[in-house]
């Protein structure tokens, strides 16, 4: 007896159609086969250590005075709302390090108690993120 003469009873008959269940798209049926990501967040994880960051920066004493002096030269002239560039180094939430960024900004006030810059759009940044900063306002500043 061969394998056809076996399901000889059977082969003529129609395809089998289920009365409760619907019939599957062959995209759901092909889905069943893809492939899964057995380690959750891994690609995320990959992708997040991949990520360059700056190192934190150490300002000079040099550096760290002339910026100093540009603060206060700028406590003295905030009845102008002066409008300055400053250089932040903005800390990564997700690992060390992080980035510079620069902006340019109309000073409101610097409240030296809370170590913070407030802008006139009400943005508050710490003076600790300021590496540098530049602005018109400081031409007539006199050179040390």
């Amino acid at each position: 007896m061969s394998a056809i003469d076996a399901y000889r009873d059977i082969i003529g008959l129609p395809h089998h159609v289920s009365a409760k269940h619907p019939h599957m798209s062959l995209y759901d049926r092909a889905a069943q086969f893809a492939p899964f990501a057995a380690l959750t967040g891994y690609g995320d994880a990959v992708s997040e250590a991949a990520r360059l960051t700056e190192e934190t920066p150490e300002l000079s004493e040099a550096a760290a005075g002339a910026l100093d002096r540009k603060l206060a030269y700028l406590l003295d002239k905030m009845e102008q709302r002066p409008e300055v560039e400053l250089t932040l180094f903005v800390p990564d939430e997700r690992k060390a390090g992080g980035a510079y960024e620069t902006r340019v900004v109309r000073v409101r006030r610097i409240d030296a108690a809370l170590r913070r810059l407030e802008t006139t759009a009400r943005e508050s940044i710490p003076l600790d993120d300021i590496v540098g900063m530049e602005g018109d306002i400081f031409a007539g500043m006199a050179e040390d």
